[in-house]
């Protein structure tokens, strides 16, 4: 492997909606370059960088992945990225620490509501983009209104370097809008260069002359010249776009197939013409140990520092980490420092990765993406240095978990397994949560959307070799009361030798929501001995347990212990418990019983054109939209819900809003279930 100096050196993450060709057309470059000796194809289950048995089923990135070619002198570290909104932190994970993106529409589908969202999370990073509309090959290809598309959505300034030629079928190649050259590919992949035929010298010329007043309009001097109808030859144009680019000024747009290989070299090319070394980009803000700020990467002392922004847990291979060097340099081998858990790692067995397959190198230069075997202490998110400099890079925000399935293992072997395995999917995939919910008693798995759970099952089984059964969780109602009433709970059991005798009477009196639980002595006169009147509390403890109408527990109860009686001989711990629990059970059913449910407290990001839409849909389940607020893209919808209308929410929105929709959710507060609805619960649970 060539040793590469930082300045010979590209990262980017290939990002676009699920479908539109990423993984197709990374597989074609690095067959191109000579990465790989076959062409890799998501279609037929071939794809080297899709390897999970998951992904190759569905046709579909679920995790992003990395590999690296060589192509003109230069080392393309690049991340294949998933299209799927549920994957979103996997596509922010890579733009966190790449030096650009790669944008990938599909001519025949045009620029999907996805896209435009990515292309927003590109620009807040500041990251420098190139755009290329893949499958022009296909049927029903637009090419023009795509590219419209792309000038009215996209506030960066789009500039046509390649010119396509024919449609669908018939698309070949294209034109270089720059060196005026026509590529003309064969069935496999070849171009060949020619000169402008005469037929299409027009419409060439005029897309030419628009990439001239893009430069122009750069600025004042630029623009006299071409005013006064001054030439500006091709390395001027060449420097100026990439002065634009590395900017985030300008997004030039080219044209290809990837699965046809058309266009694949010419794009190389352009991504080392264009896209910005590890020194074109600004420092990383960071801070050292002590919470001062200090910069990381270009322009600042060249501490060694890396971030990790990837774990691969692999049940043969061990943990495998993969990190981008944003500063200085690191030797295979050596003693380093993370900062984030304060520990030593020593950097063994260090390579470049192709999907699964490593490639060791002996040295991690600035701006490199490396993989690590069995760091121990080491996860994603993770800051790596040196000890005698520690610097922390800010942490990646893990998104909250939006959706929710109850899971139960099969067998006791699965049961044993479970956590286990549990914890080594999340050192893979942070986003993934699980827990037991002490109401309902299952065994909850939340992750980001619906897929995402089901692919986390899918690989329990399938790489740990844990089944387990999968459906919607319990809502966790509770029961409480509307009155206040008295009720006596009297035990009294008389058998051949010593009986039991206990009898105490209660208040139960509502309390105001979220007030829990109240108990309350008033017994005067040693009407039940002291001792026996933690035995009356517990009992009725035991009976909130169920409530009268679902068994649900009860809550927001106040209740008075005022009177009773006892037996010197008969009376015992156990007779005022069950004497506790009967008066308490006798006075819920005269106190009016109803059911409480608990609302979720919810902020949904929508775009302008789905606002309507999106609120209808929040009133259609019983919510209440407390406010709107207006941001870039969008508004952010403040509104509370019921659990229960809002367990399977994250498609729904999905659905609303084309993957553009976004939501987060935290218990709020429970309130009273409306009464036609009540009778369809308790049913419910009696069948």
């Amino acid at each position: 492997m060539t040793d590469y100096s930082r300045d010979r050196v590209r990262s980017f993450a290939i990002v676009a909606n699920h479908g539109a060709g990423k993984t197709t057309l990374a597989e074609a470059m690095l067959y191109i370059c000579g990465a790989t000796e076959k062409l890799g194809k998501t279609d037929d289950g071939s794809s080297i960088l899709d390897y999970e048995a998951e992904e190759r089923s569905r046709k579909m990135s679920r995790n992003l992945h990395v590999g690296f070619c060589e192509w003109g002198g230069v080392l393309f570290n690049f991340i294949d990225t998933p299209g799927f909104p549920t994957f979103l932190f996997e596509t922010e994970s890579a733009l966190s620490v790449v030096d650009g993106a790669l944008l990938i529409s599909s001519g025949a589908t045009g620029i999907r509501a996805q896209l435009d969202k990515y292309w927003q999370l590109v620009l807040e990073l500041g990251l420098p983009g190139i755009l290329f509309i893949n499958k022009l090959d296909k049927e029903n290809v637009d090419f023009e209104a795509t590219f419209t598309e792309i000038e009215k959505d996209f506030e960066t300034k789009p500039i046509l370097l390649t010119l396509p030629i024919g449609r669908e079928e018939s698309f070949c190649g294209f034109i270089d809008l720059i060196e005026l050259k026509v590529y003309n590919y064969d069935s496999k992949g070849k171009a060949a260069l020619s000169d402008v035929p005469d037929e299409l010298a027009g419409d060439a010329n005029a897309w030419r002359e628009k990439i001239v007043e893009s430069v122009a309009e750069t600025n004042d001097e630029l623009l006299e010249k071409y005013l006064e109808g001054e030439t500006f030859d091709k390395d001027l144009l060449y420097g100026v776009i990439r002065e634009g680019v590395v900017n985030s000024k300008f997004l030039p747009v080219l044209t290809g197939s990837a699965a046809k290989l058309i266009g694949v070299d010419f794009l190389l090319e352009v991504s080392k013409r264009y896209m910005p070394t590890p020194q074109d980009r600004p420092p990383v803000k960071g801070t050292n140990l002590e919470g001062e700020a200090t910069d990381i990467g270009a322009g600042a002392p060249q501490t060694p520092c890396a971030a990790v922004f990837k774990t691969i847990s692999d049940p043969y291979a061990g943990k495998i980490s993969i990190m981008k060097v944003l500063s200085g340099s690191f030797a295979s081998e050596a003693t380093v420092f993370n900062s984030s858990k304060r520990s030593r790692e020593k950097l063994s067995h260090m390579s470049r990765l192709i999907g699964k397959k490593q490639y060791p190198v002996t040295e991690a230069l600035f701006g490199d993406i490396v993989a690590v075997s069995k760091l121990k202490d080491t996860l994603t998110g993770d800051t790596i240095c040196l000890e005698s400099s520690p610097v922390l890079v800010p942490l990646l925000k893990i998104p909250q978990a939006v959706i929710s399935y109850a899971i139960k293992p099969k067998t006791r072997a699965d049961e044993d397994k479970l956590m286990i395995s549990l914890g080594k999917i999340r050192e893979e995939d942070p986003t993934i949560q699980f827990r037991r919910e002490e109401q309902t008693g299952e065994f909850l798995l939340s992750g980001t959307g619906q897929v995402h759970v089901e692919v986390t099952v899918n690989k329990l089984r399938d790489t740990y070799g844990v089944d387990v059964d999968m459906k919607t969780p319990k809502v966790p109602y509770k029961e409480t009361i509307r009155k206040s009433t008295k009720a006596e709970g009297k035990y009294v059991k008389q058998t051949g030798g010593r009986g039991q005798y206990g009898d105490a009477w209660l208040e139960v009196e509502p309390l105001k929501r979220g007030g829990g639980y109240e108990f309350v002595n008033k017994i005067v006169g040693g009407a039940i001995p002291k001792n026996f009147i933690p035995s009356v509390e517990k009992g009725v403890k035991e009976a909130m347990q169920k409530g009268v109408l679902a068994g649900y527990p009860v809550t927001d109860v106040k209740v008075t212990l005022f009177d009773g009686k006892y037996h010197p001989v008969d009376s015992s711990d156990i007779a005022f418990q069950i004497a506790g629990s009967m008066g308490f059970k006798k006075a819920m059913e005269d106190a009016q019983p109803l059911l409480l449910e608990p609302i979720m407290k919810m902020e949904v990001t929508a775009p302008e054109d789905c606002l309507g839409d999106v609120i209808g849909d929040i009133n259609a389940r019983r919510g209440k939209v407390s406010g709107v607020d207006p941001q870039p893209g969008g508004h952010v919808i403040s509104a509370e819900a019921p659990m229960g209308e809002v367990l399977t929410y994250a498609p729904e929105l999905r659905s609303i809003t084309s993957g553009r929709g976004t939501f987060s959710m935290e218990f709020s507060h429970y309130e009273e279930v409306p009464g036609h609805l009540s009778p369809k619960i308790i049913d419910e649970v009696s069948q």
